[in-house]
């Protein structure tokens, strides 16, 4: 049961995912947190967060993940089935589709469409995490990392898994620092 429903979480994602990773995600996260409850908001994140700091496409890496901590190595392997096989059968057809049909206007509009709805699922995720960012940062320090973090991208031109990586490791040092201060005040 629980590898059939790997398959489906995956397999409805990727197939509704219409223009590649980042808007598979929300699917992605509607799966796995909401519907079947496997991760937390907080788990997803950081299973996002690691995936953008990875080589290769984020959609097989979060389902290659995801499923061998939901299924072991059987998990592991049926999730990534289920996320490539639909995109590999899908790309073929549309690209034959659309090399058919690459000179008509609908084609053009169709491409043309498909970026603002990206960019809204984009936003409500990002909107998500924001949210819960306010509780556990609260709004001041989540702010500055916003900014500093676009500051670094877009500015400063640090590449993103590397803005990744130091704020993985300033939030395990954090919670780390954070489980000893707590400790010391318990063994008082």
């Amino acid at each position: 049961m629980k590898q059939r429903d790997i398959f489906i979480a995956f397999f409805r994602s990727s197939i509704l995912g219409y223009g590649g990773g980042p808007s598979s995600i929300p699917l992605v996260h509607d799966e796995v947190v909401k519907r079947y409850k496997w991760m937390s908001d907080e788990e997803f994140s950081d299973v996002l967060a690691l995936g953008n700091a990875l080589p290769g496409p984020i959609n097989t890496k979060m389902a290659g993940y995801i499923g061998y901590r939901i299924g072991g190595v059987f998990g592991m392997i049926n999730a990534v089935i289920a996320t490539s096989v639909p995109t590999v059968i899908l790309m073929i057809l549309f690209l034959n589709l659309l090399y058919a049909y690459k000179d008509q206007p609908w084609v053009k509009g169709l491409s043309n469409a498909v970026l603002p709805v990206v960019g809204v699922m984009m936003l409500t995720l990002t909107w998500s995490f924001w949210k819960k960012s306010k509780e556990s940062l609260g709004l001041l320090s989540g702010g500055f990392l916003i900014i500093a973090s676009f500051i670094a991208t877009e500015l400063l031109h640090i590449h993103p898994a590397i803005v990744i990586v130091i704020l993985l490791i300033a939030a395990f040092t954090k919670k780390g620092g954070k489980k000893e201060g707590e400790e010391k005040e318990r063994s008082r």
